[in-house]
């Protein structure tokens, strides 16, 4: 079970981040919106690399979890 949420947060984090810093590139470099992030919210450029920091912390703490030991129940 730990591998499959570990998994699961790292996916979710590759995702919101990819989209936070797409959305941060498109607006700072580029003056468009490109992504879907735009469509869920409404943020200004600097606002977006938050949501780059949360995805960092998703696949952190994916990976965290995926790699922890497996604790087992006494018998």
């Amino acid at each position: 079970m730990r591998v499959t949420i570990g998994y699961t947060l790292e996916s979710i984090g590759y995702v919101v981040g990819g989209q936070g810093l797409v959305s941060f590139a498109s607006q700072a470099f580029f003056g468009t919106e490109w992504g879907w992030m735009h469509k869920v919210v409404d943020l200004p450029s600097p606002a977006y690399l938050g949501i780059v920091v949360v995805g960092l912390a998703l696949i952190v703490g994916g990976v965290r979890t995926r790699k922890a030991p497996e604790r087992q129940a006494a018998a």
